[in-house]
């Protein structure tokens, strides 16, 4: 029942959203990283943020990487958030 649970959401989340990290700029855009704490480990996570026509956006990426500490879940932030800036641009903002 707890695979379940962890499928769809169900009892509550283990998952703790962790504050913003310092911004890196990178092709106009900033990136912050935002690793969670998960079953002992961090998660890869973070925010991309850039000023379009005077409106802020914000595109926030979860990867499945894990690290063992926050510091090294947060420089892979910055490196994933990279790739995806350099893959897509300014259309990750299309779907927020």
């Amino acid at each position: 029942m707890s695979f379940l649970k962890k499928l769809f959401g169900g009892g509550g989340s283990s998952e703790a959203v962790e504050a913003k990290g310092e911004a890196t700029e990178y092709k106009g855009h900033n990136i912050r990283p935002a690793p969670y704490s998960e079953g002992g480990q961090y998660k890869t996570a973070g925010y991309i943020e850039k000023t379009i026509d005077g409106v802020e956006k914000s595109y926030r990426f979860v990867r499945v990487d894990s690290h063992a500490s926050r510091d090294a879940a947060a420089e892979f932030a910055v490196i994933k958030g990279k790739q995806i800036i350099d893959e897509q641009g300014d259309r990750i903002y299309d779907a927020s």
